[in-house]
């Protein structure tokens, strides 16, 4: 049956099949290394600083692997990817008294590349196999890659606490290893060899997008995930352990749910959006689903200030959160593809995706600092001004007809 499909849906199959295993050994890792080194006794905010190096080279990577992409072709970024996260797992494979910090940093950096790496080829490759005048199909596409992303890496999470109870921290990461190894050799052997290369070479100073339509988009989504990191990476944990006394595996449940939930959504953000009548959307959409986001989060951080209620306010409205965040996201990586340039379409995306990166790790940095000296609520309107800002932002985003017209 395979057989039959175009080649373009096959490559399509593969490229997801390739970032569907990625996402899910990715989840998994982080899960892995947040439990067994609380087990080890490290407090939260030390784990939350392994993380830190996996952030930062996000953003080197996003920037430097769309250049990489234009001049050597998706499939070769896409396998350096997953050979780098096989190398990454591999270094955490070692006696637990090697597990220093230095070192599970640098292995955090390698995985760091890896997954920007992936994720770049992933979203770049489907711009290469969808006509330029085919936008729903192209924004459908979009959709269930980064919605399906989503969810396996909520899955991930619960592989990763499953794999540490039955096997332990050794094995679980060889075992990933294993897995990730046989997806390397299919992707070597069936994926394009040329896909995504740009029929010039670009020059290293190009890697900086010449467009003001992806610059004005690409703050808007560094504010964007800026406004998700800083109370989801560190805060929320924490305050869900330490103030509502929830144990480990229900911390992890909830993020997990959030994450699956968070990606259904995506999935199904082409029909809420306009897709089901006919319309892709534009700047117009994304600068208003922005501003429904950031009043969601005024009234989640004014209901955790005065405490009303805050358990239900919490779980329920950063669930809310959640879905209204997940059309966001999914809005912007359809306008990102849309906007691209079709020959060396990851330099655009990459430099995007940098963006992407430097929000998480604003975010990331912030959501342990704030919370510390201020809590969670502080987090929360944190989040609402850097929302407000996404919003403002995306006011200058072009209009469908605008886009026609050029």
């Amino acid at each position: 049956m395979i057989a039959q499909l175009s080649r373009d849906v096959r490559q399509y199959m593969l490229v997801t099949f390739n970032y569907w295993n990625f996402t899910i050994t990715d989840g998994a890792l982080r899960m892995l290394v947040v439990l067994y080194f609380h087990d080890l006794g490290y407090s939260s905010l030390q784990i939350a600083s392994l993380f830190l190096f996996y952030e930062f080279f996000g953003v080197v990577t996003n920037l430097v692997g769309g250049w990489l992409g234009a001049r050597l072709g998706l499939n070769r970024t896409m396998n350096i990817g997953l050979a780098m996260q096989i190398i990454a797992l591999v270094m955490l494979a070692v006696p637990s008294e090697w597990l220093l910090v230095p070192w599970v940093m640098a292995a955090q950096a390698m995985s760091g590349i890896a997954k920007d790496l992936n994720k770049m080829s992933a979203k770049s490759a489907i711009k290469t196999l969808v006509p330029d005048d085919q936008q729903s199909a192209l924004y459908r596409w979009v959709a269930i890659l980064t919605g399906s992303k989503n969810a396996l890496k909520g899955l991930g999470f619960f592989l990763g606490g499953l794999l540490l109870t039955v096997f332990g921290f050794t094995a679980a990461v060889l075992i990933m290893a294993g897995v990730l190894a046989l997806v390397f050799i299919g992707s070597m052997v069936w994926l394009d060899k040329d896909m995504g290369k740009a029929k010039s070479k670009p020059k290293f100073s190009q890697m900086f997008s010449k467009s003001s339509h992806i610059n004005i988009l690409s703050l808007a989504r560094m504010f964007l995930f800026g406004a998700r990191d800083v109370w989801f990476v560190v805060a929320l944990p924490i305050y869900l352990g330490t103030v509502f006394g929830w144990d480990h595996s229900m911390v992890g449940g909830f993020l997990a749910l959030w994450v699956i939930a968070y990606g259904f959504v995506q999935g199904l953000a082409p029909k809420i959006t306009g897709k089901a009548s006919g319309t892709v959307p534009d700047g117009k959409g994304a600068m208003l689903w922005a501003g429904v986001l950031a009043a969601v989060t005024g009234v989640i951080a004014y209901s955790v200030q005065v405490q009303f209620y805050p358990q239900v306010v919490i779980v329920v409205g950063l669930l809310i959160f959640g879905a209204i965040f997940a059309i966001n996201s999914s809005l912007h990586s359809y306008l990102i593809v849309s906007y691209a340039k079709g020959d060396g379409v990851s330099m655009d995306v990459g430099f995007y995706y940098m963006a992407n990166a430097m929000g998480r790790l604003i975010g990331t940095v912030l959501s342990g600092w704030v919370f510390q000296i201020a809590g969670l609520a502080a987090c929360m309107w944190v989040s609402f001004g850097f929302l407000l800002i996404a919003t403002l932002v995306s006011i200058a985003l072009p209009r469908r007809e605008t886009l026609a017209s050029a």
